[in-house]
């Protein structure tokens, strides 16, 4: 499955949420997502806090997946290609000096 198509299945399960309904009470505007999207990267690190051990698997992939649906939405709903902003910054990344 690629970019689009995880894109189209997060799209698919808000809808089936009545998320994007003008009367939803999570309505799904570009701030609140970028906040949520903060808010589980939050979720991320908790799972670093106080431990050096390694993660239950599981439940850190669950995170990253909430991480990652996230920015599928933010991405598209602010019409943006990710697939070809990620191309593009790794482009500008090849050119840039990262020490010094």
């Amino acid at each position: 499955m690629n970019i689009k198509e995880l894109t189209g299945e997060m799209h698919k399960f808000v809808r089936a949420q009545g998320w994007y309904e003008h009367d939803s009470p999570r309505p799904q505007t570009l701030r609140n997502l970028a906040i949520s999207l903060s808010l589980e990267a939050g979720e991320v690190l908790e799972h670093f806090q106080w431990n050096d051990d390694q993660p239950d698997v599981d439940e850190l992939g669950d995170e990253l997946a909430d991480v990652t649906l996230y920015l599928l939405q933010i991405a598209s709903v602010a019409g943006i290609d990710l697939e070809q902003a990620v191309m593009n910054k790794l482009d500008r990344n090849y050119g840039r000096s990262w020490d010094g």
